[in-house]
Formats: C-alpha cells, structure tokens, sequence
C-alpha cells in the first residue's frame, strides 16, 4: 500500500475515499438521471463494492479516481480521476480519465476543472504518452466535457464488452489525448 496522492484545484480536492463517502455515493448511484448511460442505477451493496474497489486501486498505485469533494464546503461530490481498464478496449493496457457526479452538481465546470486536473497529473507527473476517455454514443454530456478538456474522437466507435449484446449502449465513442496535444492546449 502507498500513500495516495492528492490534487487540489481552485475549488476541489481529489482525495482518497472516506466511510463517510458511500452513502452519497449510492445515492448518485441509485440516480436514473445520473446513470441514464449505464446499464443500470446501482443498489447500495453494489455501489459500496465498486467504491471499495477504487479505494483499494488508489491504495495500490497512489492515484486513479479520486473521490471529489468541493473545498469550501468539503462536500464529496462523486469522483473523477484515472482508471486502467481490466477489460478488452480497442487500445490495449490504457489510461483513461473519467468521472461521475451528482446531479445537482452538473453545469457547474466541476468534472472539466478535475478532470483537467487529472490530465495535468497523467502527463507532467506520471509521463504518460495518452489518455482516453470513453462513453455511450449518445451521452452528449460526458462527451462535451470530454471536447472542453481537448480531447479528440478517434472515430473509432467500439462494442464496450461489458455491457450486454443487444443493449442500446454498448456502442461507444473513444477519444484520446496525447501529451503533445495536452502540453500545446496548457496555458
């Protein structure tokens, strides 16, 4: 075990996860609105075991998805961070940046400001060479916050294998940011 590293931003920190962190985080789960791009909300045993596995990701490695909590307020908000996926993508042994929130936190800059975050981490602190985000097709939302941090569509859709055969969102879009392309959009 390592000790995870920690980001701040203007207004958020993204940290290692608390007890205090799984009940909220079941209630984003349990949202349809906010899982309207998943195959389905999750239950609280369900959503506990998936936070569980995040906590133990960030305490191997030191980073991954953070858990999100606004400054001020030192609220947790949902999570945003960087994953290396277990299942077969289209690119093999990748990164990518992805994050849930509340609801009532959408439309706020708040996964653009940490998933910007993130990226700065991915490429100045761990020297990655890309990173890649994905979501359904039709999850317009997640991917304009992916267009907002630079990223760009690869085209080339893919079949996400763990969501069932038939199911209308297992088509998925990819995109990807290189560290060129980060470093030239930097300011």
């Amino acid at each position: 075990m390592v000790e995870v590293i920690e980001l701040k931003t203007n207004r958020l920190k993204l940290r290692q996860w608390k007890e205090i962190d799984l009940l909220p985080f079941a209630k984003i789960n349990a949202d349809p609105s906010v899982m309207k791009y998943y195959p389905s909300i999750l239950s609280e045993v369900e959503s506990n075991e998936m936070a569980k596995k995040i906590m133990g990701y960030l305490s191997d490695r030191s980073w991954g998805f953070w858990a999100v909590e606004i400054i001020e307020e030192k609220k947790f908000i949902g999570f945003v961070g960087l994953h290396k996926p277990t299942y077969d993508l289209p690119v093999k042994n990748c990164v990518e940046v992805g994050w849930r929130l509340g609801r009532e936190y959408w439309g706020k800059g708040y996964a653009t400001e940490a998933a910007k975050e993130s990226l700065r981490f991915a490429f100045e602190e761990l020297d990655l060479t890309e990173v890649y985000s994905f979501t359904s097709v039709s999850n317009n939302k997640s991917r304009s916050v992916m267009e907002r941090i630079n990223m760009v569509n690869t085209g080339n859709n893919f079949e996400h294998p763990i969501i069932p055969e038939g199911h209308h969102l297992r088509e998925h879009v990819l995109y990807k940011i290189t560290k060129n392309q980060w470093n030239s959009n930097a300011v």
